[in-house]
C-alpha cells in the first residue's frame, strides 16, 4: 500500500500545475478522482498532436500532453454549472481529504464550491487553490500561464544567449517549468497541511501562485540581485558564480563541464594538457576564474575541440571531474542509468493497449510509488465512482446523464 493510500483527493484542476500535484499524490497511493467537464474534459486532452496511437498506428485521440500528468487517476464527468452537478461535487468533497483546483479567484464561489462553502460540509478538508497570482494582490483576478510567468517572474531575463551574441534574447525554458514547480510546491504544502491536521485537527486553505513560485525559484540569482542591486544578465549556458561551468565544443559535438571547486579545476587542466592553468594567478581560484571568464573560456574552447565528447567524459570522470554529454531524448531514454532506474515504463491502456509513461523520481524504501492505472479516458470512471463513493443508483445515474449533468 502506498504512503497516502488512506487518502482521497478530489482534483478539479486542469492543464499542468494542479494535475501534476494530483499525480504526485496518486503515485504515492492516494485515490485521486479527477472531475472534468462532460464532452471536453481537461483542456490538454486536445493539446496535440502528438496523440497516442493504438496497435494499428491509428490515433486514439489521447494527447501526449494530457498523458504526462494524469496517471493513477479516475475520471468522472460532472457539469457543476448545473445544481445537481454542484450537489454531486459537494458530496464528493464531503467524503474527500484534499481538493485541488485552479480556477480564477472567486470562480467556484458562484457554484458553492469555494473553500468557505466546502469547509461547512467538511471542516477537515485541505483545499488547495492554484492561480497565476494568488488570492490577494493587485493581479489576483488576472489569468496566468507558465510562459507569461516565466517572463514576468524574471526567469527569461536569465535564460538565453548573452547580449551581443548571435541569437541573443530572452528564451523560455523548454518545458513548462513554472507549472511543474508549482505542482511540486503544492504537493509539499498539501503534505504539510495533512501533518497539521493529524496533530492539531482541522483542514485549511492553501493559496499557491505561479508567480510566487517562479520568484522563489530564482534562488541564487535572486540573491545575486538582492545583495548587489545589480540585475543578473543572460549568460547562455554559463554560470554566474562558477567558472568553468558551461558547454564546450568537442571534436564531434559538445559536452557539459561543471567544475565545482579549485581541486577539480586542477584535475581538468591536467587532462586538458594545460597544468599551468591551475597555477596561473588569473585562474587559480574560482573567484579569479569568474573575474577572468572572458580570458579563460576561449582558452578552454580551443583545447576541448581536440577530443570527442566520449573521450572527455571518460577521461574526466576517471579523475572525478563532473561532466556529461548533451543528449537528445532518444539518447536520454537509451541511457543505461535512466533504464536502470526505471524511468520509462508502460501501463495497460483501454484504447492503445499500452501507454508509455515517465516514472516518478521518488524512491521510498517501505512505501514505494505505485503505478495502478493509465491516464483515464474522459468519464471512464463516472459510474463506478459515483456508485461506490456516493451510492448513486443505476437509475439515478441514467437520469443524471439524460439531464446533461454527467
Amino acid at each position: 500500500m502506498g504512503a497516502l493510500s488512506h487518502l482521497r483527493v478530489l482534483d478539479l484542476s486542469r492543464v499542468l500545475a494542479g494535475p501534476w500535484a494530483g499525480q504526485i499524490l496518486a503515485d504515492l497511493g492516494a485515490e485521486v478522482i479527477k472531475v472534468e467537464r462532460p464532452g471536453n474534459g481537461d483542456d490538454t486532452r486536445a493539446w496535440g498532436p502528438p496523440f497516442l496511437k493504438d496497435a494499428c498506428g491509428e490515433s486514439t485521440g489521447e494527447a501526449a500532453y494530457y498523458l504526462s500528468a494524469n496517471r493513477n487517476k479516475q475520471s468522472v464527468t460532472i457539469d457543476f454549472t448545473k445544481p445537481e452537478g454542484q450537489r454531486l461535487v459537494r458530496e464528493l468533497a464531503a467524503k474527500s481529504d484534499i481538493l485541488i483546483e485552479n480556477f480564477k479567484v472567486g470562480g467556484l464561489e458562484a457554484y458553492g464550491l469555494d473553500y468557505a462553502s466546502l469547509k461547512e460540509v467538511n471542516p477537515q478538508l485541505i483545499y488547495c487553490s492554484i492561480t497565476g497570482f494568488g488570492q490577494t494582490g493587485p493581479y489576483a483576478k488576472r489569468a496566468g500561464y507558465d510562459f507569461m510567468i516565466q517572463g514576468l517572474g524574471g526567469l527569461m531575463s536569465l535564460t538565453g544567449r548573452p547580449e551581443g551574441e548571435e541569437g541573443a534574447g530572452p528564451v523560455k525554458v523548454g518545458v513548462a517549468l513554472t507549472d511543474i514547480l508549482t505542482g511540486l510546491y503544492a504537493a509539499v504544502a498539501i503534505l504539510a497541511a495533512l501533518a497539521h491536521r493529524q496533530h492539531d485537527g482541522g483542514g485549511q486553505h492553501i493559496d499557491m501562485a505561479l508567480l510566487d513560485v517562479q520568484v522563489a525559484c530564482l534562488a541564487n540569482q535572486a540573491m545575486n540581485y538582492l545583495t548587489t542591486g545589480v540585475s543578473p544578465k543572460r549568460l547562455g549556458n554559463a554560470h554566474p558564480n562558477i567558472v568553468p561551468y558551461q558547454d564546450f565544443p568537442t571534436a564531434d559535438g559538445d559536452f557539459i563541464l561543471t567544475v565545482g571547486n579549485d581541486s577539480q579545476f586542477r584535475k581538468f587542466a591536467e587532462v586538458a594538457g594545460q597544468p599551468g592553468w591551475a597555477d596561473d594567478p588569473r585562474f587559480a581560484s574560482n573567484k579569479q576564474r569568474v573575474a577572468n571568464r572572458a580570458v579563460l573560456v576561449p582558452l578552454i574552447r580551443q583545447a576541448t575541440v581536440f577530443k570527442t565528447t566520449a573521450q572527455w567524459v571518460e577521461q574526466l570522470e576517471a579523475v572525478g571531474v563532473p561532466c556529461g554529454p548533451i543528449n537528445e531524448l532518444a539518447q536520454v531514454f537509451a541511457d543505461p542509468q535512466v533504464q536502470a532506474r526505471g524511468l520509462a515504463f508502460e501501463l495497460p491502456h483501454a484504447l492503445a493497449g499500452l501507454v508509455p509513461q515517465v516514472g516518478s523520481p521518488i524512491r521510498l524504501s517501505e512505501t514505494p510509488v505505485e503505478y495502478r492505472r493509465a491516464p483515464p479516458l474522459l468519464g471512464e470512471h463516472t459510474q463506478e465512482v459515483l456508485a461506490r463513493v456516493l451510492g448513486v443508483t443505476t437509475v439515478d445515474l441514467e437520469l443524471l446523464r439524460q439531464s446533461g449533468v454527467l
